[in-house]
């Protein structure tokens, strides 16, 4: 495959990116993926983890220390007049004019973006037309999620960068949020996405990454992340029976248990080995395991595992250098 390809496939590009800061701290420490065409790319990791300083490299607020980044094929700091047209950013805070209406804070935007589209439709796409006379000010912190997020679209941007985009916002408003997005992955937007809501990058995101002082520390489909951590069923014990009494858990696919008085929980790498396993000796033994709950691992479980992994691998390294000092 020659660059042009490549470059065609790969919407967004990062290789080697680091970032120092001025008096030698380093954000970002080499890290390298890539996003494709209409496809949606979370970012997450824990404060300090180095989301922010990345995805502002990526959006071309600042030149890299080291390292190359393209989108759409440019340079996004020194190209930037290429790209900027061509993109859409939603930040963590607007900084609206308070006393502008929704829709002159739509127009006032409108009048700075190349090939807007029209104002009420900018408002209907986030459920905010009926909201197009109220003043800013007045607006709930979730109804101001949804103006950024207009002001993001206003061009049709190929590639949307989304900064924590439902923070604020209820059930319902992240629900249409998130649908609204892959609406908008469906018709070939590329997303980079950064959250604190591991639920909303596990529903949402197609590849995603996890960061950890500066580094990636996990990559993959959501599935293929949480792939490693085992899924657990809990039940509650039959009356008169024991741990003991049930079927070897080895032989279940059962890698631990603990008990909490007659509720029993199992870990396991084969869900469906251990779960049809234990299924079937509750019906040949005519018992019913109440408050049955049965799930695989999710992200959460994914990212906490690394946090405290990488936790425990700092704690380790300041041993042995402590050690060796002395």
């Amino acid at each position: 495959m020659d660059s042009a390809q490549h470059s065609a496939r790969h919407v967004i590009e990062v290789t080697d990116l680091r970032r120092v800061y001025t008096g030698g701290y380093e954000a970002v420490r080499g890290i390298s993926f890539h996003v494709g065409q209409g496809e949606i790319f979370a970012l997450l990791g824990t404060n300090g983890a180095g989301k922010t300083s990345t995805v502002e490299l990526i959006e071309g607020l600042a030149a890299p220390t080291a390292g190359r980044i393209r989108v759409l094929g440019h340079d996004p700091y020194r190209e930037r007049a290429a790209v900027r047209p061509r993109v859409g950013v939603m930040l963590q805070e607007g900084g609206f004019p308070t006393e502008l209406s929704v829709a002159e804070t739509v127009r006032m935007w409108a009048g700075c973006t190349s090939g807007a589209r029209p104002v009420e439709e900018a408002l209907e796409l986030v459920g905010l037309r009926g909201r197009a006379n109220v003043r800013v000010k007045q607006l709930s912190g979730g109804e101001k999620r949804r103006l950024d997020l207009a002001l993001a679209l206003l061009g049709g941007p190929e590639v949307l960068f989304l900064d924590e985009p439902t923070t604020g916002l209820d059930a319902e408003g992240r629900q249409d949020t998130w649908d609204l997005v892959r609406a908008l992955r469906d018709q070939g937007t590329t997303v980079l996405l950064t959250t604190h809501y591991l639920e909303e990058a596990e529903s949402l995101a197609d590849r995603l990454a996890i960061l950890h002082e500066g580094t990636i520390a996990a990559t993959g489909t959501p599935a293929e992340v949480t792939a490693a951590q085992p899924s657990h069923i809990s039940f509650e014990l039959p009356d008169g029976y024991f741990v003991g009494d049930l079927p070897p858990l080895a032989e279940l696919g059962v890698s631990g248990h603990e008990t909490a008085g007659r509720v029993l929980k199992l870990r396991t790498g084969e869900l469906q080995r251990a779960a049809t396993g234990l299924l079937l000796w509750a019906r040949d033994a005519g018992v019913k395991l109440r408050g049955l709950d049965v799930r695989s691992a999710s992200l959460e479980e994914a990212f906490l595992r690394i946090a405290r992994e990488a936790k425990a691998n700092g704690a380790l390294a300041g041993e042995r250098t402590k050690e060796k000092v002395a």
